[in-house]
């Protein structure tokens, strides 16, 4: 009898051993969807984005260090440039060119360093565990989300939830909640290209003359 009770105990602490072996950390799994960011030289994808009742679709690119450029084709011809120094923004219905100098302190919201901005000024955990868990309700599409929530009230955002490819680590969504409105910003990565024979090229932008130009938009009254 204490021969089998031996065995298991030792059954059990070799079974409780594996099951701990297997459990990851919201915070570790975050650091490997980070680590496959910091891998990536540049990438391509399609994005559809929702600001309340606005929906926008288009194709960004991005390559590092910090530059990112997306193509809207809803609204056609609307077009984000930021080449690391300067940010351009092409408003077609409203025929206005926005641009910004983007000083040094700002530059690294657009970089790869932005997952880790993130985990420093918000706590992530899982929001159902590290299982898989469909993008939405009536969906079959599997993803692993993450929750984010501020450490400060002086964020944007209150919440942040952000669904991952487990096959692939890469972002699939993302869903800010605003602190100062009831608006939601809905982000959706789709058809990922990595590592492509992209090249500076692509972040020259050169916006229509006949659009109305105003600098430093973000610091005017």
């Amino acid at each position: 009898m204490k021969k089998l009770i031996s065995c298991l105990i030792v059954s059990a602490a070799m079974s409780a051993g594996l099951f701990a072996q297997s459990i990851m950390t919201a915070n570790d799994f975050f650091k490997k969807v980070s680590a496959q960011y910091g891998s990536i030289k540049n990438y391509e994808a399609n994005v559809k984005i929702k600001i309340g009742k606005t929906d926008m679709e288009g194709r960004v690119s991005f390559m590092r260090p910090e530059m990112l450029r997306i193509d809207f084709s809803d609204p056609a011809e609307q077009t984000i440039v930021f080449n690391g120094d300067k940010l351009v923004v092409y408003l077609p219905g409203n025929s206005a060119i926005l641009e910004q100098e983007v000083t040094s302190s700002a530059k690294k919201v657009a970089t790869a360093d932005g997952l880790a901005l993130l985990k420093r000024y918000y706590t992530v955990s899982y929001v159902s565990g590290q299982s898989e868990v469909p993008l939405d309700d009536n969906s079959n599409e599997m993803v692993i989300k993450l929750k984010f929530q501020r450490r400060s009230s002086t964020e944007a955002f209150k919440e942040i939830i952000m669904s991952i490819d487990p096959a692939t680590n890469l972002i699939r969504r993302v869903v800010a909640y605003s602190s100062s409105s009831t608006e939601n910003y809905e982000i959706d990565f789709l058809d990922y290209k990595l590592n492509t024979a992209m090249s500076e090229q692509r972040f020259l932008y050169d916006p229509p003359s006949s659009a109305n130009n105003y600098s430093n938009f973000l610091l005017s009254e």
